[in-house]
């Protein structure tokens, strides 16, 4: 089998975890499966390599910083292969340009456009295992750019589709994908399959296990995604297409989001367009509003509320004293006290009551839901943030997720 193995910061944290990588690897090379493996960084690099940056300037040119995080995960790839050719495994280290991986302009934040393939499968042909800096390419100028947040995950998902690899596994410090934060609720269990459209909802709720760039990539080039731990043996979640998967369970997993704020927009104007206006702003921004609610007054005006992450609280609240001053909008309350519990499961497209279920859920604990958002697979409620591990326990027990 063609396999893409990903180690994260604390899979190569120091060099006995490196040489724990390197076993790993070894174990599946014996099996007898050709592998291309993806590192990031060892943890805490990068921070390191940006407070380098930051002793000289504290706005340095993007290329630069992009050129020196880079050199991170070129440090992990090098001594990964040290050790493998040492154990007497032929292998080559290479940088995101060496893999072919051509990204976009946009410094710190690139995204992938293409991987040409081709050292990575004539190593391959060669018996090497192939071990690839994650996080980094070349734009079109062969300049090195970082992919940002995640990217590393989104190095390997996209080596993968690009050399046709029938897994792509990712390894982390936890095993796999549970149904909630084990830390909340002690029953939670781990899924053994879960589908693309879930994870993509679960991650954009607040699961921090994948991200959701990671996970839409997998989707868009049916990338077959195992999400495990580096420090155990335990198999991991399967994340594939839904039609994969046998039984679809009603509600397959419980997320909490505590970074989200509330902001209540009191007496907007009556005109045509102004929610558009204000959003757009808000948009331009690049803030990223959630759950809108939306209510008209008898005098004809509106109020508007929204949720938007707790670190772009303030960037909102600078934008909405635009429209205070030009008297677009009589007052407006922000609120940080609150969170969103979600349900997520492919099982609510073909079952009706899901909601019910989970607002009756909420009623019994006297939980007041403040905000509600819902789509084919998610029901989402914002409600005041004390409450939020009882919501989040209540519904894991209301659907039967320990079972």
């Amino acid at each position: 089998m063609l396999m893409v193995q990903k180690f994260g910061g604390t899979s190569v944290g120091d060099l006995d975890r490196i040489q724990n990588v390197a076993n790993r690897v070894q174990k599946t090379v014996q099996a007898g499966n050709d592998v291309v493996v993806v590192v990031s960084a060892m943890s805490g690099e990068t921070n390191k390599l940006v407070g380098y940056a930051e002793h000289f300037s504290k706005t340095p040119s993007v290329a630069e910083v992009d050129m020196l995080l880079s050199s991170g995960e070129r440090v992990t790839a090098s001594l990964l292969s040290i050790a493998l050719n040492e154990m007497g495994h032929p292998t080559i280290a290479m940088t995101g340009r060496q893999a072919g991986i051509l990204t976009t302009s946009k410094h710190t934040k690139a995204r992938i456009e293409d991987i040409n393939p081709t050292n990575m499968k004539k190593a391959l042909s060669e018996g090497k295992i192939v071990v690839v800096a994650g996080f980094q390419g070349v734009n079109e100028e062969g300049i090195v750019t970082t992919l940002g947040r995640g990217g590393s995950d989104l190095s390997a998902v996209a080596i993968a589709g690009a050399i046709g690899a029938q897994l792509c596994e990712i390894y982390t410090d936890v095993d796999g994908i549970y149904t909630t934060d084990p830390r909340i609720e002690p029953h939670a269990k781990k899924l053994d399959k879960i589908s693309y459209e879930e994870m993509l909802e679960l991650a954009s709720l607040g699961a921090k296990v994948l991200q959701s760039r990671s996970v839409e990539m997998a989707k868009k080039l049916n990338v077959n995604l195992v999400t495990r731990s580096s420090f155990s043996d335990a198999e991991g979640t399967l994340i594939t297409k839904e039609e994969d998967i046998m039984e679809q369970p009603l509600v397959s997993g419980v997320a909490l989001d505590r970074n989200q704020a509330r902001v209540s927009l009191i007496g907007v104007a009556d005109r045509p367009g102004i929610a558009a206006d204000i959003f757009t702003t808000l948009a331009n921004d690049e803030i990223n509003v959630d759950v809108i609610l939306q209510t008209v007054a008898h005098d004809g005006t509106t109020n508007i509320d929204f949720t938007v992450p707790t670190n772009e609280l303030e960037m909102a609240k600078n934008i909405v004293k635009i429209f205070e001053e030009r008297d677009e909008i009589k007052s407006a309350d922000f609120n940080e006290s609150i969170a969103k519990v979600s349900i997520v499961g492919v099982g609510m497209k073909s079952h009706a009551g899901v909601a019910a279920k989970a607002f009756a859920t909420m009623a019994e604990e006297n939980i007041n839901i403040r905000m509600i958002s819902t789509s084919e697979i998610k029901v989402s409620m914002v409600i005041e943030e004390k409450y939020s591990e009882l919501a989040v326990r209540s519904l894991h027990n209301a659907f039967e997720l320990d079972k």
